[in-house]
């Protein structure tokens, strides 16, 4: 992307404003001197180094410095890591240097910085994963820099919309129509940087009996087919009578809204909406032709809804005990020998998580599980045969518990070790072979596998902020969603050749919640909910380029 520097003497006075503002940060009472181990084109005092005309970052230092500028440089690009040797930095400044490229991973390493002042270089380039790890950053300043606001800008764009420092503004220097407009101010860039362009996109073949040939394939993608105004915690699917519908928890509405797909229409509307107090979870049951709805609340108690054909919505059918759950945070539903369960994860410090059983005229508690131990996430999952139960806890690893046939009792059988403050595991199968991914809101979430004995780590997925990592399957195409509420929200297709899950494709999602995987009509889509913004369809479509 390219950028116009602006005027010499405007350049100057933001220079000495800068300066004066780096320096004001020094701890009063820090004298100015010349240590032992200060650069010798830099001026240094306790905690700031100012260099001028350097041609490299210093890598000497003396001391823990919070502070260091760098102005009218020599070097032609800052590399990825270039000051992760400084890891105290507060404030970084470079103005009026020479670099043209900011490289992915710039600034990796500085955890504590705040201030990021960038101005009056002549950089051509700025990568996409520059800002990458400044988790501390609160303002970053680009004055004096336009942008040519095409394609190569829209992962700008996404980015200032969802970080939560303060930027000053980017001005366009094209394309016509959005020259001098800031770049928050351009309308979308969804039109023109849709990947329906691709046209030449091959893959190698080494079976072809005539010769080893490179030919087109069908390329899958995800693309918007409906956002929905509101925000969403959770989202459930299920289908009744040849319909597909899917239930919304919406805590800030104080709904558990119920869609309906349209099959004239081709998208999904407004059935029925469940009202209550801040909904977090809407889990969906059919047993024989009755469809009902567990409805769990932070506030109230939590409820189940049947649907009642005479008024064609769902009405209220029976109310949770407040006494065993008081913060739920996951609903699972699961057969046991032809018999309807589901579990309740508790996450309060005193919760119960609970299994309810279905007795034909209603559900009861069947097992409280274990107290004190804040259950974020149940996953019911058949290992060889053998029903079981995960849970994920903020206070312990996950646990597993083994059905007993006998007492016909869920009891403790192992852990996974090493996994701690999981917020969700998530099973799934590929080629026969059982899976788990587990989310972690603090560290690598981690993919792991079977071995007949124990689950192993295969993958280890970067994903600090992260709140789900659900896996999904359309056709014989793998993925992970793994949404954060620090950066872009990544889908991870699995490599069979490699046996791993590689990074296919960014979405923007708010503070996504849960990923939930939908099909109908010969057609494939996945929910994204947001706690902070609106929810999104994503549609999974296969461009067949050999056409």
């Amino acid at each position: 992307m390219a950028l116009r520097r602006g005027g010499p003497a405007g350049r100057g006075r933001l220079l000495l404003l800068l300066l004066l503002g780096a320096a004001s940060l020094v701890r009063p009472g820090a004298q100015v001197r010349r240590l032992a181990r200060c650069p010798a084109t830099c001026s240094c005092t306790k905690e700031s180094i100012i260099c001028v005309g350097s041609s490299w970052v210093p890598r000497t230092v003396p001391g823990d410095i919070s502070s260091l500028s760098l102005v009218n440089g020599t070097f032609l690009e800052i590399k990825d890591r270039m000051f992760s040797h400084l890891p105290s930095l507060q404030l970084l400044l470079l103005n009026s240097n020479s670099f043209t490229v900011i490289r992915d991973d710039a600034f990796a390493g500085l955890f504590h910085l705040e201030y990021l002042f960038i101005e009056g270089n002549k950089i051509e380039t700025i990568s996409r994963n520059a800002f990458r790890g400044l988790r501390d950053l609160t303002h970053l300043d680009l004055r004096g820099n336009k942008f040519e606001c095409d394609c190569k800008a829209k992962w700008l764009y996404l980015w200032l919309k969802m970080t939560n420092s303060t930027v000053s503004d980017v001005l366009c220097i094209g394309p016509p129509e959005y020259q001098e407009k800031k770049l928050n101010d351009v309308p979308s860039f969804d039109y023109e940087c849709t990947t329906t362009g691709i046209q030449n996109l091959y893959r190698w073949d080494p079976d072809l009996s005539s010769g080893n040939f490179f030919f087109k394939y069908p390329f899958p993608d995800f693309v918007v087919h409906q956002t929905l105004p509101y925000q969403s915690v959770s989202v459930d699917t299920f289908n009744s009578k040849n319909d597909v519908y899917v239930a919304i928890a919406q805590p800030s509405m104080e709904n558990c809204m119920v869609l309906e797909w349209d099959h004239i229409e081709m998208n999904f509307r407004s059935y029925d909406n469940i009202t209550g107090q801040s909904i977090v979870g809407c889990k969906a049951i059919l047993i024989d032709d009755q469809v009902f709805v567990v409805v769990a609340q932070l506030f109230g108690g939590s409820h189940i809804y049947k649907y009642d054909e005479s008024w064609t919505k769902f009405v209220k059918f029976q109310d949770i005990e407040v006494s065993r759950i008081s913060k739920p945070n996951d609903i699972e539903l699961f057969q046991i020998e032809d018999e309807t369960f589901f579990i309740i994860a508790d996450s309060s410090k005193a919760g119960l998580s609970t299994v309810y059983k279905w007795n034909s005229k209603g559900f009861y508690s069947y097992q409280s599980l274990h107290e004190w131990f804040r259950d974020t996430d149940a996953e019911f999952v058949d290992i060889d045969g053998k029903s079981h139960l995960i849970l994920s806890s903020r206070s312990q690893v996950p646990i597993i518990l083994q059905w007993n046939k006998s007492s016909k009792k869920f009891v403790p059988h192992s852990d996974i070790p090493n996994m701690e403050d999981v917020l969700a595991v998530k099973s799934f199968r590929m080629q026969n072979a059982l899976y788990l991914s587990l989310t972690r809101f603090i560290g690598d979430s981690r993919v792991m596998r079977w071995n007949s004995k124990q689950f192993v780590e295969i993958q280890a997925l970067p994903s600090r902020g992260a709140m789900t990592l659900q896996p999904f399957s359309f056709k014989d195409n793998h993925y992970l969603a793994l949404g954060s509420d620090y950066t872009f929200s990544q889908i991870y297709q699995w490599d069979k050749e490699k046996q791993l899950f590689k990074k296919f494709k960014e979405i923007y999602v708010q503070a996504p919640r849960c990923f939930t995987a939908v099909s109908t009509d010969r057609r494939d889509f996945f929910f994204a909910s947001s706690f902070k913004g609106k929810t999104k369809i994503f549609e999974h479509i296969v461009v067949d380029l050999s056409l």
